[in-house]
């Protein structure tokens, strides 16, 4: 379905006018008429009194960054895509399925609460407030999709949502070729975001190819959000192209292992923290120690065997990495 834009319809105000004229003139005429005998010009005056108001079905105002899509007895016309003020066939519809639905986001269109300029016909429907719900945005949005739990490239559950600006580009597109394209938007980031987190591990794990050039890398969903939010965009630009969206970004906005194994892998960080501060210290304090015995040996303070120095090297080792305070003891004999 290709897009067509009506730019040659904004005659909106002469259209009104004319309509107001022609009533004031009815209404003069059924007045004036039947003084002069002139019956079937009173009549003809009567019938333009009656069906007048159809014309301004046809009036329709369009706000900056705004759409209305137009179909007449079923037949797509075109799409009044800038801002003014239009006029068109009486008889033509607008067409917006994702009209009234929500899904927890940015600029969705107001169910039937805005307060606007409302043209009542004779059955007392209100044309304006249905045309206004009818109207498709083309403002950019945000979606902000649902968490999901999903499975890690090594099995471990990850909760993860992502927040999707997107807008509509091709007005045919979305009304036509799917049947509610904000449903369909968020069904295809659900799909492409368990894609896309399925290849990563949550953290730096060995052995793991994320890039799919079959060499192991460092890739994560927490060192590597940007990366992952890109292919996650790029999937999803993939799967809607069809449907007349365009994905302008996608950003990581909550990212946690699941409630079942959160306190185990908490325990499993703190684990590695400590470890790697333990080796830290103690290459800390093995250099300490060859520093002492080399100053020792240079300066010529002490001359100390390899038993008194393998008995040095532990008393200071277990002085420098022990997690509480020595007690001293000094000896007041012969070291020897």
């Amino acid at each position: 379905m290709d897009e067509k834009i009506l730019n040659n319809r904004k005659n909106g105000m002469s259209a009104l006018v004319l309509t107001l004229v022609l009533y004031a003139a009815a209404l003069a005429g059924s007045i004036l008429f039947p003084m002069k005998g002139h019956f079937a010009l009173m009549a003809a005056c009567i019938v333009w009194l009656a069906v007048g108001w159809i014309p301004l079905l046809g009036l329709k105002v369009v706000k900056p960054q705004e759409a209305l899509v137009l179909t007449l007895f079923g037949k797509y016309v075109g799409t009044l895509k800038k801002e003014g003020f239009y006029f068109v066939n009486p008889f033509c519809t607008s067409v917006n399925p994702a009209a009234k639905t929500k899904l927890s986001q940015s600029g969705d269109v107001d169910g039937g609460s805005s307060k606007a300029f409302t043209i009542f016909n004779g059955g007392g429907h209100n044309a304006s407030a249905e045309m206004a719900n009818k109207k498709i945005s083309l403002k950019v949005m945000t979606l902000n999709n649902n968490r999901q739990k999903i499975n890690d490239c090594l099995g471990n559950p990850v909760e993860i949502g992502i927040a999707v600006m997107w807008r509509v580009t091709d007005t045919a597109k979305a009304v036509f070729n799917v049947d509610n394209y904000k449903e369909y938007l968020s069904l295809q980031c659900d799909s492409a975001l368990r894609n896309i987190v399925r290849i990563y591990p949550y953290d730096v794990a060995p052995n793991v190819d994320t890039t799919g050039d079959g060499i192991a890398d460092e890739g994560s969903l927490r060192g590597s959000s940007e990366v992952v939010a890109s292919r996650i965009r790029d999937e999803i630009q993939q799967r809607v192209a069809d449907a007349g969206l365009e994905i302008i970004e996608a950003r990581i906005t909550y990212l946690a292992y699941a409630p079942e194994i959160a306190a185990v892998m908490l325990q499993r960080q703190q684990a590695s923290a400590i470890i790697d501060a333990r080796k830290m210290i103690v290459d800390g304090a093995v250099g300490m120690v060859e520093m002492a015995l080399e100053r020792l040996n240079e300066n010529q303070v002490v001359e100390l065997d390899e038993e008194r120095k393998a008995a040095m090297v532990s008393n200071l080792l277990v002085v420098l990495c022990g997690s509480h305070d020595t007690q001293p003891i000094v000896n007041t004999g012969s070291l020897y």
